[in-house]
C-alpha cells in the first residue's frame, strides 16, 4: 500500500505516548541461586522494583505488593539484593534498610537484618561460610555522610565494620573459602571512573581479619572495578591501566593482564591488548560485566563501536562471540548448564536470557517484546563523525519510519539530537520505546555519545575533564553538520533535548547559538555551581573535574552557565523536573524558566511532585513525552 505524504514531524501513529512509557519495563541484578535465577524487574506502571524467582521454568514475583528494592547509596545505588543460604537479603527503598526473605511458594513475610535509621545500604554480597551479609553503608550523620564496609550476621543482626577511612567504597567480593575479601576504593576529589585502587585482607587463624593491603591504583591515574575472586582462588580486577578497562589478575602481589592472544587468532601478543572496554563507567553498585569461569576462563562483555557484545573466553584463551542477535549484554551470571545476562536488541525490550553453555543456543526467559517490527521499526545505524580538531566522535542515527505515512517531495526530515546524562555515560543500540516515538511522528534522532562518554577507552572518557560545555557542544553541533552534509536531515529544523547532564549540554548548545530551533531539558544542570553547593557527597568534587576550581577558572562557570547565559538563548525551551530530586534541586530549574520568561522566551515547565533525579511512573513518562513533542511541533508550526 502506498504511504500518504505528510510533512516530517506531523506524522500521525498509534505508538502513543502511553504505549512508550509502558515499554520501558527494564531488569536489573540477576543472580543464580535456589535451584533457579533471580532478578530485579522495574515496572513503569507503579515505579516500583521487584524481585523474581525463575525456576522449573516459571517465573513467579516474591516481592510483597508494598515493597520495592532500591538501594540509594550515592544516590544512584545498585546492588540492591543477594541470595543467601536461606533466601535473599535486599535493600527496601522506603527506609534503605536491609531485609531478609526466604523462597517458598507464594510471598513470604520479610524481616528486618538492620535497624539504623541514619544509614543507607547497597552493593549486597552473601558470606555463605560465615552466614554474613557484606554491604557498603552510608551513614549520615548531622553535616557529614561517612562510608565503610560493613557485615551483618544473618542469625543475630551483629554489625562489624571491615574497611572504613576511605571516602567510597565499592564491590566487596569474598573468595570461597571466606579467608580473602578484597574492594575497590577511592578518595576525594576522585571519581571511580578516573582513579580508585584495589584493597585485599585476609582472614587471621582467629577469625579476625588482618591489615589491609593496597594491590593496585596507589599512583593514581587508574580505574579499577569490579574485583572477582574465581574457583580456585585467584583474584582477578578491571583496570583501564592499558587505556581500556581489561580483565587483569593478581600474581605476586601484583596484577597482571589477562590476555596474552590476539582477538583474531592470530598467537601470543602480550604487548598489544585488544582496544575494547569490557564495562561501563561505575555509576552503580552492584555491576557484573564479567566473571571468571572454573576453567580460567572469562564470560565478559565488551564495548565495540558502541555495541555491548558477549564473549566467552576458555582457559586456553580462545574466544567464540555468544547470542549474537543481540546489541547490549549487561549485567551476567552463570551456573552449570547456563550463562544468563540482561540483553537489549535493536528490534525488542530488554529480555533475561539464558545461554547454554555447551551450544550456545539462547532463551528468552522473561521480557524482549517486540511491539514494533519491520517497516514500523527505525533501528539504529551507527556513525562516526569529525569534530574539534582533528577527532571523531561517535553517535546513533534513526532515520524517520512509519508504515503508513512518508515526507512531503524533496523534503528533508526534522532532527531531534538526545544527549545521555552522566555525562560519563553512554547510549546503545538497543530498543528505545521514546526514540521510536519521535521517528514514528517524522522525526530523525540522532543519539550522541559526545567525546567524554564511556565505552570508548580512558582517553576518550577523559576529554571532559576541564572541558564539559564546550567538547560535548562542538560534537551536538558537528553531528548536526554531518547529517546534514549527507543529505540525513535538514539542519534548519533541529532540536536538542537531554537529561540530568544532558540538559546542561543541552543548555549550553542553546546558549551558544549552535542553530537548534528549541530544546528540552529533563531535570537538567543549569547553575553548577548552585549544583556544587548543594549536591551528594559522590559528586561533590565532579564539576571541579569536569569545569574546574570555581575560585582558579570563575571565567569557565561564568561562561559555562546556561542561568547566566539566559540573555543568549533566542529559541523555545521546554522544562520538565521532579520535585523530589536531591541531585537538581526544582529551585535550580525555575530560577532558569524565570530568567527566560523575564526576557519572553517561548518557554513550559513541568513539575512532577513524587518524582526524583530520573522519572519512573509511567503516567509521568508519557505525559513529559507527549508535551515535548507537542512542544517542537508548535515551533515547527
Amino acid at each position: 500500500m502506498a504511504k500518504t505524504a505528510i510533512p516530517y514531524g506531523f506524522w500521525p501513529s498509534d505508538w502513543s505516548a502511553e504505549k512508550a512509557a509502558s515499554a520501558s519495563r527494564d531488569y536489573a541484578e540477576i543472580r543464580t541461586g535456589h535451584d533457579g535465577l533471580l532478578w530485579i524487574e522495574y515496572d513503569p506502571a507503579d515505579g516500583r522494583c521487584t524481585l523474581w524467582h525463575w525456576r522449573s521454568g516459571r517465573a513467579v514475583c516474591i516481592t510483597p505488593p508494598d515493597v520495592s528494592l532500591r538501594s540509594r547509596v550515592y544516590e544512584y545505588g545498585g546492588g540492591a539484593f543477594c541470595v543467601t543460604d536461606r533466601g535473599v537479603a535486599f535493600v527496601n527503598e522506603k527506609d534503605q534498610q536491609i531485609y531478609l526473605q526466604s523462597i517458598a511458594d507464594g510471598i513470604a513475610e520479610p524481616t528486618t537484618l538492620t535497624q539504623r535509621a541514619h544509614c543507607r545500604y547497597g552493593d549486597l554480597q552473601f558470606d555463605p561460610v560465615q552466614s554474613l551479609v557484606m554491604a557498603v553503608e552510608e551513614a549520615h550523620i548531622a553535616e557529614r555522610v561517612e562510608h565503610r564496609l560493613v557485615s551483618f550476621s544473618v542469625a543475630t543482626g551483629r554489625r562489624s565494620v571491615v574497611a572504613e577511612g576511605a571516602d567510597f567504597y565499592s564491590s566487596p567480593t569474598i573468595d570461597s573459602e571466606s579467608r580473602r575479601m578484597a574492594w575497590i576504593q577511592w578518595q576525594r576529589p576522585e571519581q571511580p571512573w578516573t582513579a580508585s585502587s584495589l584493597w585485599m585482607v585476609e582472614r587471621g587463624g582467629d577469625g579476625v581479619w588482618q591489615a589491609p593491603i593496597c594491590l593496585a591504583g596507589t599512583k593514581g591515574g587508574e580505574s579499577l572495578q569490579q574485583p572477582r575472586f574465581a574457583a580456585d582462588g585467584t583474584l582477578y580486577c578491571l583496570s583501564d591501566r592499558a587505556g581500556w578497562w581489561q580483565p587483569w589478575r593478581a600474581q605476586d602481589g601484583r596484577l597482571v593482564p589477562v590476555f596474552s592472544v590476539n582477538h583474531d587468532g592470530a598467537g601470543p601478543d602480550a604487548a598489544a591488548p585488544p582496544r575494547f572496554d569490557h564495562a561501563p563507567a561505575p555509576w552503580q553498585l552492584g555491576t557484573t560485566s564479567y566473571l571468571p569461569l572454573a576453567d580460567g576462563g572469562l564470560l565478559m562483555t565488551r564495548m565495540v563501536d558502541g555495541y555491548g557484545l558477549l564473549f566467552e573466553q576458555n582457559g586456553e584463551g580462545h574466544e567464540r562471540q555468544l547470542t549474537t542477535a543481540f546489541s547490549r549484554c549487561r549485567q551476567l551470571a552463570a551456573d552449570e548448564q547456563h550463562y544468563y545476562c540482561i540483553a537489549g536488541a535493536a528490534d525488542r525490550a530488554s529480555a533475561l536470557v539464558a545461554i547454554e553453555r555447551r551450544t550456545g543456543r539462547s532463551v528468552i526467559l522473561a521480557g524482549g517484546a517486540q511491539p514494533l517490527t519491520g517497516d514500523r521499526l527505525s533501528r539504529p545505524q551507527p556513525f562516526s563523525f569529525a569534530s574539534g580538531q582533528d577527532e571523531t566522535a561517535h553517535a546513533f542515527f534513526y532515520s524517520p519510519c512509519n508504515a503508513s505515512y512518508r515526507g512531503l517531495e524533496g523534503e528533508k526530515p526534522p532532527l531531534v539530537v538526545f544527549l545521555h546524562g552522566g555525562p560519563t555515560s553512554a547510549c546503545y543500540p538497543v530498543f528505545d520505546p521514546r526514540i521510536q516515538y519521535w521517528t514514528q511522528r517524522g522525526f530523525a534522532v540522532a543519539d550522541l555519545n559526545y567525546r567524554g562518554s564511556s565505552g570508548f577507552g580512558r582517553a576518550y572518557r577523559q576529554r571532559l575533564h576541564g572541558q564539559w560545555g564546550v567538547v560535548d557542544v562542538e560534537d551536538a553541533r558537528a553531528v548536526v553538520t554531518a547529517l546534514a552534509a549527507d543529505g540525513q536531515i535538514d539542519s534548519a529544523r533541529t532540536f536538542i533535548r537531554g537529561s540530568s547532564a544532558g540538559g546542561y549540554t543541552a543548555l549550553c548548545a542553546l546558549a551558544s547559538d549552535a542553530g537548534f530551533r528549541g530544546g528540552a531539558s529533563l531535570y537538567g544542570v543549569s547553575d553548577p555551581l548552585a549544583l556544587r553547593r548543594v549536591t551528594h557527597k559522590f559528586e561533590a568534587d565532579y564539576l571541579d573535574w569536569l569545569i574546574g576550581d570555581p575560585e582558579r577558572h570563575a571565567e569557565r562557570y561564568s561562561q559555562r552557565t546556561p542561568l547566566h547565559n539566559a540573555a543568549q538563548i533566542k529559541v523555545p525551551v521546554i522544562f520538565f523536573q521532579g520535585g523530589q530530586d536531591a541531585v537538581v534541586l526544582p529551585e535550580q530549574t525555575e530560577s532558569m524558566v524565570a530568567a527566560l520568561r523575564q526576557r519572553d522566551i517561548p518557554v513550559e515547565y513541568h513539575l512532577y511532585p513524587q518524582e526524583r533525579h530520573g522519572f519512573r511512573q509511567a503516567d509521568n513518562l508519557a505525559d513529559a513525552l507527549e508535551r515535548e513533542c507537542h512542544f517542537y511541533q508548535r515551533v515547527l508550526r
